[in-house]
């Protein structure tokens, strides 16, 4: 009697494993980039509760549009560069512009984020 037993709660552990596993997979990343018209470039900026960008420089060619894009991996952060006008932080987290002089713009952290603020810095360089 105790095989049949286990064979019922071995067969429903079965089941259940395989249930969960074909239902609550995540779905695959989708590449953003792939649905942007010809000239549009796409420039992702993550930033971390390290107090820094995932990129100590960032390139785009001068002339394309581009669609600049912050991500806050984690804590709460601002992405500024005042010589372009750009000021990514609450609601306003991407921003749409076109890039024609070329140069090297330094970019910053816009939100008192912690102790490590003031050196939150990285570059973008418009070739």
């Amino acid at each position: 009697m105790h095989k049949w037993i286990m064979f019922i709660v071995f067969a429903a552990a079965s089941l259940l494993g395989v249930y969960l596993l074909t239902t609550q997979l995540p779905g695959k990343p989708v590449d953003e980039a792939a649905s942007l018209p010809p000239g549009t470039t796409l420039l992702k900026v993550e930033a971390s509760s390290d107090f820094v960008f995932d990129k100590p420089e960032y390139h785009v060619k001068a002339g394309d549009k581009v669609i600049m894009k912050l991500i806050n991996k984690s804590g709460v952060h601002g992405l500024a560069i005042p010589e372009l006008n750009i000021d990514l932080q609450g609601d306003k987290m991407e921003q749409e512009l076109t890039l024609d002089k070329p140069g090297k713009y330094e970019m910053h952290c816009s939100i008192m984020c912690g102790t490590g603020h003031a050196d939150m810095k990285s570059v973008l360089i418009v070739e």
